[in-house]
Formats: structure tokens, C-alpha cells, sequence
């Protein structure tokens, strides 16, 4: 394979040209090995559109995130240079992208750019959070501590999400998949108990009527139905994606009984981990509010977090904006005031956050536990009614011979 390289000699100077190698590693440490300081390494073979498209598309898990950062918080820790250490995680990873991505970084770093810098050049990897928290660390001389920080709050932010969002995948999978077969039931079966029912001249009950009027409409309509369908969700996802739209539907979701206040829980743990960890880290309180609202995950929280980081700016207290809002419980919001006035906000955020957080956990397993007791409860109460709606006059037709 042949790779385009950019290079810097002993003396300073830049070099172009390509090289040929079995792979892209083995092309660096020939350059390596002549002594050369490598700051762009790439294939020069031309890549295929469709190739191009799969690698657009392909993104980066979120665990992928957090193990990265982990592992090169160790291996700092253990004296390994930023740059070594950068190289080492380069070929550690399964996602091509961070590997590429990483590489690119350390060849970036040994010609003189900061981490901070190589990070910010990769937004839709590194999270304004992240990229804050190490500039700051660089600025300050703790660097080692600054991925510490880092990495303890991707990890403990990774397996509260991923909590949640099993907590709330097991009953969505099973209410889709108790329609998807209630639907097939309709459109295959009902049809032809249908045409019994009817020809037997006997009055049917008004259950039976609707089961039979519903299944006739999902046959001949249907098409019109999923037509609907696709446009409702088309039209949200289109609708989120602006600013309005967004606002209300985040709204909207802290409004969704009993899911409502598992995200309000975990919008709360996230603001006093985030703005604890920044704080904790050494930026600013104006700066830790600005970053913190941009990687909170709601709009009611960021237009919160916003407000009270203006309000900061002309003098007030975070908590005197805080106090103001219903989305903030009184608890939280006594907390903090408490933290600015004694002067130990972060450690009070750090005890937030860490009670949010097992508030959130507590909510989930106790929904995990009853869930299935109750999903269990109304698939039986829908079967109940398809099989009184359909079978039993059946039954007494059965029995009138």
C-alpha cells in the first residue's frame, strides 16, 4: 500500500512525499526509524465512494469513549509519555475510526500541538466536556489528575445511561412485539373467522363488532396507517432537530409519568457531576455552567444552566437562579446554595450527584421488578378480550348444532 506522509526533519524542515508499506503502522515506524518527526500519515490509494459512505456513517461508541480515556489516564499515571501512550492505545481499540483517530492525534502532539487542541479537531468524538477539562489540566500542570476526573465521570455517566435505557428497552420491546403479533392476528386470522361469524346470522356482541370492524380496517387501510406512521416520526425527528421543536419535546419527556422523573434524576446527576468534576478540575464556575449546559442532554436543563451561568456573570448566586425553576427540586437547589456559601461547591455537587445517581438506580430496579408483573397483567387482559371478542361466539355456534 502506498501512504502520503508530512514530516518534520532534526533541523525543522517539512517534507512530502509517499512511502509503500503493508499497513499504515509499519509505514510510520519506518519513518520513525529515519529519524523523522511524522505530522500527517494517509493512504494515497483512492478509496471507492461506497467505502467513503461506510465510513461517514460509522461512529464511535460511547464505552469506547470512556475505556480510551481510562487507559491512557493509566498509562500516564505510569510515567508513559502523552505522545508513547497515545501510539500504544492507537492499536488497542476494535473501532477503526479511534484508531485512526488517535494516531492522528499523537502525530499532531510530537509536532508541537496541544491535546486539548488534537481533541477540539474531533467534535463529535470528544464531547466540549472532555476537551475543557484536559485544556484546563494542561494549563495547570495536572494533567494526570485532569484524566482521572475525566475518566471516572465517562465511566460512571456510561453505566447510568446504559441502566436506563435497559430499564426502559425491556418493556418497549415487549409492547412492540404484543402489537406487531396483535396486528398479524388482525390482518391474517380474524379474516377468516370473519366470514363464519357473519354467514351465521347470529347477534353478535359489540366487542365482537369492534374486533371485526378493526380488523377490516387494518386490512383495506392499513397501508394508509403506516403511511401516517412514518410521517409522525419522520416529523418529530425532523421537528427535534430544531430549536423550538427540541425544547418541547424535552419538555414533553420530563412530563411522561414515572419515566419523567427518572430523567429529571439523571438530568440532575449529570449537572452535579459535570459542573462538580469542572469545577473540581480547575475552570472557571462561568465556564463549568457554559460546558455543562452544552452537554446536559435537555433543553429545559441547558436554558436552566444558561440562565444562571448570565446570572453568575453580573454577580448572583447559582442557586438564587436554581430556585427559580420547578425542574430543580428544593433539596438540590438548598445544597448548593449551601456549597457557594461555605466555599465547597464541589464537594457538594460530588455528594449530588453520587445521591442522583442512586436515586435513578433505586427507580430502575424497583420499575425492572414490577414491569413484568404488570406487562404480564395486560397481555393477558388483551387476550382475554380477543378471545371472548372472537371464540365465543364460535363456541355458541358450536353448541346451537
Amino acid at each position: 500500500m502506498k501512504f502520503s506522509y508530512i514530516v518534520r526533519t532534526k533541523e525543522g524542515q517539512s517534507q512530502t512525499g509517499t512511502i509503500e508499506a503493508p499497513n499504515k503502522m509499519a509505514a510510520l515506524q519506518t519513518l520513525q526509524d529515519n529519524q523523522l518527526v511524522v505530522i500527517k500519515l494517509e493512504s494515497a490509494e483512492k478509496k471507492s465512494f461506497f467505502i467513503k459512505e461506510i465510513n461517514i456513517f460509522k461512529g464511535v461508541k460511547r464505552k469506547e469513549i470512556f475505556v480510551f480515556f481510562r487507559q491512557l489516564a493509566i498509562l500516564v499515571d505510569a510515567d508513559v509519555p502523552l505522545v508513547q501512550s497515545l501510539r500504544i492505545l492507537s492499536q488497542q481499540f476494535e473501532s477503526r475510526r479511534l484508531r485512526e483517530i488517535i494516531a492522528k492525534m499523537a502525530n499532531k502532539i510530537d509536532g508541537g500541538m496541544a491535546f486539548s487542541q488534537a481533541l477540539a479537531e474531533n467534535p463529535k468524538v470528544f464531547s466540549s466536556f472532555a476537551i475543557n477539562l484536559i485544556k484546563t489540566g494542561e494549563v495547570s500542570g495536572r494533567l494526570r489528575e485532569s484524566l482521572d476526573y475525566l475518566a471516572d465521570h465517562l465511566e460512571k455517566e456510561y453505566y447510568l445511561i446504559t441502566k436506563v435505557r435497559g430499564a426502559m428497552a425491556y418493556p418497549i420491546f415487549i409492547l412492540v412485539a404484543f402489537f406487531a403479533a396483535g396486528i398479524l392476528v388482525m390482518v391474517m386470522v380474524i379474516p377468516g373467522l370473519t366470514t363464519i361469524l357473519t354467514e351465521s346470522g347470529q347477534d353478535l356482541p359489540w366487542s365482537t363488532k369492534i374486533v371485526i370492524w378493526s380488523s377490516k380496517f387494518l386490512k383495506e387501510m392499513g397501508w394508509l396507517l403506516a403511511i401516517i406512521l412514518i410521517g409522525f416520526i419522520v416529523f418529530l425527528f425532523r421537528y427535534n432537530k430544531t430549536k423550538e421543536g427540541r425544547a418541547q419535546i424535552d419538555a414533553i419527556k420530563l412530563k411522561i409519568p414515572i419515566f419523567g422523573k427518572i430523567l429529571q434524576k439523571t438530568y440532575l446527576s449529570r449537572l452535579s457531576d459535570n459542573l462538580g468534576v469542572l469545577i473540581k478540575g480547575g475552570v472557571s464556575i462561568i465556564e463549568s455552567l457554559n460546558v455543562s449546559g452544552q452537554v446536559i442532554g435537555n433543553a429545559v436543563f441547558e436554558k436552566i444552566i444558561f440562565q444562571a451561568r448570565d446570572d453568575v456573570k453580573i454577580g448572583k448566586m447559582i442557586s438564587s437562579t436554581f430556585e427559580q425553576y420547578e425542574e430543580i427540586p428544593p433539596i438540590f437547589n438548598q445544597m448548593v446554595r449551601t456549597g457557594e456559601k461555605t466555599g465547597k461547591l464541589d464537594l457538594i455537587l460530588e455528594k449530588l450527584s453520587t445521591f442522583y445517581s442512586k436515586e435513578v438506580e433505586s427507580v430502575v430496579d424497583n420499575i425492572s421488578q414490577l414491569i413484568e408483573p404488570i406487562l404480564l397483567v395486560l397481555l393477558g387482559i388483551g387476550v382475554s378480550i380477543l378471545v371472548f371478542s372472537v371464540f365465543m361466539p364460535i363456541y355458541n355456534l358450536a353448541g346451537a348444532f
